[in-house]
């Protein structure tokens, strides 16, 4: 749960951030020292973890504005509290259609796409804490994650 919400906070972070190309210098310096060769590289790093989601994201070419879905049109016009039972529809939706993409890494996908998408559209009904209320309340994916050893 501590390793999700550094994580997201880090995704916020590159998400509002004004300067595109900032995400991409923390994602190579992490501000951590510089590791040997024969060093270890640190275990749980939330700045690349969360580029790597916002790649996953950015791999989702879901169109929202012309997906049918009521919980997705409610999150749209900035009900969040319908933003978990969007996410959960749409993932089955597209872990159906790409069955290579299992489950719990459509969740992970669609809940970035929709958030970066919801940031540009109303970023002032977007907060942290819905993401990570989302992924910690899907025991699916939280299962998922921890079956990976976390982050």
């Amino acid at each position: 749960e501590e390793q999700t919400q550094c994580v997201v906070e880090a995704l916020f972070f590159d998400l509002l951030s004004e300067e595109e190309s900032s995400y991409q210098s923390l994602e190579t310096d992490s501000g951590g020292p510089l590791l040997l060769a024969e060093e270890p590289p640190m275990a749980f790093d939330p700045v690349v973890i969360a580029s790597r989601l916002r790649q996953m994201g950015d791999q989702c070419n879901m169109d929202f504005e012309s997906v049918s879905s009521e919980a997705l049109a409610d999150v749209l016009k900035g009900k969040m509290e319908r933003f978990g039972t969007a996410v959960d529809s749409l993932s089955r939706s597209w872990s159906h259609q790409h069955p290579e993409l299992v489950y719990e890494k459509a969740f992970l996908c669609v809940s970035v796409k929709l958030l970066m998408h919801l940031a540009k559209k109303i970023p002032a009904m977007v907060h942290p804490s819905q993401l990570v209320s989302v992924i910690n309340g899907n025991p699916q994916v939280r299962s998922y994650i921890e079956a990976c050893g976390g982050w």
